[in-house]
């Protein structure tokens, strides 16, 4: 059996997973629900000041910590930027990185810098709103994403800031994401097709591609799909 952990994406602590958690748990697997410093139950007054590298140290420690082996790493949104730094930091330890529709890192560059010019303007001003973190969205940053209403409320308040510098600080790739055995999950309902940079990855032997016919919360929308997935890629 596998040992999966999970990382939620930005706003989000490890909560998000409760129900993909359950569903693996059943199905006899090992499960590590993440919650990145700075968010959810490990935020604070300092929560501002939490750097990227240390949402990588976050999921290295969990892994190493535990003594996980045979370990399936799990990114969501904006967490596929650490979970692909951990990846190759973990080195045997490491069976395959899942990434849920979520962005990758490219070494010197950050998680913003992904984003077209306008979006990167956009998030600048919503940190200087946030005193230096992403503010949580409301409740219309999430419809049309197949979530129900509970779902929705549940986004709109528990979803804690988001230290500001995790997205703006650039990845450090220890190796090449490319080397290492991967799925990418692109759930339609938020867009047709991965993102460039992810098909430019999808061309390695090592990288295989899955879809979801929901949206970009799949933990939330269709939580039993997405573990049945996930035991797929064991």
């Amino acid at each position: 059996m596998a040992e999966f952990v999970l990382v939620p994406g930005a706003r989000l602590g490890a909560w998000a997973w409760d129900a993909v958690a359950e569903s693996l748990r059943s199905a006899g697997h090992a499960v590590y629900a993440v919650t990145l410093s700075g968010l959810a139950e490990r935020g604070g007054p300092d929560g501002d000041r939490t750097g990227q590298q240390q949402h990588v140290d976050d999921i290295v420690s969990v892994v190493e910590g535990n003594e996980l082996y045979d370990v399936v790493l799990v990114g969501h949104s904006y967490s596929g930027i650490p979970v692909g730094q951990a990846a190759g930091r973990i080195g045997d330890r490491l069976q395959r990185v899942v990434y849920v529709d979520s962005s990758i890192p490219a070494d010197g560059l950050s998680f913003a810098d992904g984003w077209p010019e306008d979006e990167r303007a956009w998030l600048a001003e919503q940190l200087i709103e946030g005193d230096g973190t992403w503010l949580p969205a409301e409740a219309e940053h999430f419809v049309d994403q197949d979530l129900s209403d509970e779902a929705i409320s549940q986004l709109v308040s528990r979803s804690t800031p988001h230290p500001g510098l995790t997205l703006t600080q650039p990845a450090r790739l220890p190796r090449p994401i490319g080397e290492l055995p991967t799925t990418y999950i692109k759930c339609l309902m938020a867009g047709d097709t991965p993102s460039p940079d992810v098909q430019e990855q999808l061309r390695s032997p090592q990288w295989h591609l899955r879809e979801m016919q929901t949206g970009h919360w799949p933990m939330l929308s269709q939580p039993a799909a997405l573990a049945k997935i996930l035991t797929e890629v064991d």
